[in-house]
């Protein structure tokens, strides 16, 4: 019986060829592609790997018209996705797991370096003669919007050299001392975000004769502001009401020292209380 398939030889039969260097030139050419350096700025994708955009009118011809085809009424009309929804894949809190939370009570401060304040005095941006407050921050652009205050940060302390009063939300312990090391003094004061709006922007609660009110700064309301700003290592706007051995802290009371008495100033003193418990005594 014949086969079917025609058994091939392994290894073809080598002829001679007149000149196998013009062989080899053409097979080279044909491999290689020569291309313009331009067509890397002329690459776009094909209109069939992405889908038209659609242009959603809010008409009733558009389709999503109306009731934006929820239909009328109950669930589903009216229901709305849960939070953290991300249409039908695998949530987030799932992938990732459940990490950190959100701080409600967290102040987002803005942050100034004193290299950044070096650079600026020295282009003349802020007089250094005068009074350096938020307003002055602003405007000079050291700073850009500010939401709950500013903190003073020691970045290029050792670089330091003008002698200035600034007042800011906060202060770290470096820029401080490198403030007050070049004749400076740094004090921080408590602010809301109404009371920087009006501070920074005056202008925006003039009347209509163009004067600006004037207006009361508040003070801290809670323990935590009260004392930082109580204390003197902060360089607090309150740190005057703390006596001299008092502790900032509302809290925890700063112990005081018993006098030491001799003998006979205990002995006086413990007579003089039994003779005004006997005087007080109506029976």
């Amino acid at each position: 019986m014949k086969p079917l398939f025609t058994i091939l030889p392994r290894f073809a039969v080598a002829r001679p060829v007149a000149n196998p260097t013009f062989r080899l030139a053409q097979c080279l050419a044909q491999q290689q592609q020569v291309r313009a350096a331009s067509i890397l700025g002329n690459l776009s994708d094909i209109p069939a790997a992405y889908n038209k955009r659609i242009r959603r009118g809010r008409g009733p011809s558009s389709g999503k018209g109306k009731t934006s085809g929820r239909g009328h009424k109950g669930q589903k009309q009216h229901g709305k996705v849960p939070a953290g929804f991300n249409g039908g894949q695998t949530p987030d809190e799932i992938v990732k797991g459940k990490r950190g939370f959100t701080n409600k009570f967290a102040v987002e401060m803005s942050s100034l370096n004193l290299d950044t304040l070096q650079k600026w005095l020295d282009d003349g941006r802020i007089d250094p003669k005068n009074p350096i407050t938020l307003k002055e921050l602003l405007d000079s652009r050291a700073v850009h919007g500010i939401k709950d205050g500013v903190k003073l940060l020691g970045r290029g302390a050792e670089s330091f050299t003008h002698p200035i009063n600034i007042e800011v939300s906060r202060a770290s312990a470096s820029a401080i001392a490198a403030i007050e090391a070049a004749g400076g003094k740094v004090t921080t004061r408590y602010f809301t975000k109404d009371s920087i709006r009006r501070f920074t922007k005056p202008h925006l609660y003039a009347d209509e004769d163009g004067v600006i009110p004037e207006f009361k700064l508040p003070d801290a309301s809670s323990r935590w502001d009260l004392e930082y700003y109580r204390d003197p290592a902060h360089r607090g706007y309150l740190s005057d009401q703390v006596r001299k051995g008092q502790s900032p802290s509302l809290f925890f009371k700063s112990l005081k020292q018993p006098k030491v008495k001799g003998k006979a100033e205990n002995k006086a003193s413990m007579q003089k209380q039994k003779a005004e418990k006997a005087a007080n005594r109506l029976f």
